[in-house]
């Protein structure tokens, strides 16, 4: 896995599309989740994927079915420059350990001041502002090590503007 890895971000590289992950699925199903500033487009997919096939057939990677997709609205947060570079944006947050007999928390991420997404060590305090203000806790702050799994966790509203 760390072959395909190394191929798709060699691949990607001096573009504007991130990987955020790769992963096999049953039935040979390869899946590459890209990312860009401004949102993933079906051209984007369209280009990564004609380009990864012809990549995997030259390397002879095993696979039956490539899939290359946008990481969707609930991205997941796996690189601790994702969470500087979501800095503002509401987040989950499950921690290995509980805090208050918690592990999962949702509110506004907060990146410590003076890091860049390019130089963070995983010592940094993060600060999460709750929007769960009911208990004790209106933030909470965190290291990247503390966090299992973090992910936007987007207000979407299907409603619209009523007139």
């Amino acid at each position: 896995m760390a072959d395909i890895l190394t191929l798709v971000q060699e691949t990607l590289a001096g573009t504007e599309l991130e990987l955020v992950d790769v992963e096999r699925a049953p039935l040979g199903l390869l899946r590459v989740v890209i990312d860009h500033p401004e949102g993933v487009r079906i051209e984007h997919c369209e280009t990564v994927s004609k380009q990864l096939s012809r990549v995997f057939e030259v390397e002879d990677i095993d696979y039956n079915r490539l899939e290359v997709t946008s990481p969707g609205v609930d991205r997941p947060l796996l690189r601790i420059a994702d969470f500087v570079r979501f800095a503002g944006q509401r987040v989950q947050v499950r921690l290995h350990e509980a805090v208050d007999n918690r592990k999962v928390f949702v509110g506004t991420l907060v990146a410590p001041e003076q890091v860049t997404a390019l130089d963070v060590p995983t010592t940094s305090l993060f600060r999460l502002e709750l929007d769960d203000v009911a208990g004790q806790l209106n933030e909470l702050q965190f290291t990247y090590d503390q966090v299992d799994k973090a992910k936007l966790d987007p207000v979407l509203d299907f409603k619209g503007k009523k007139r």
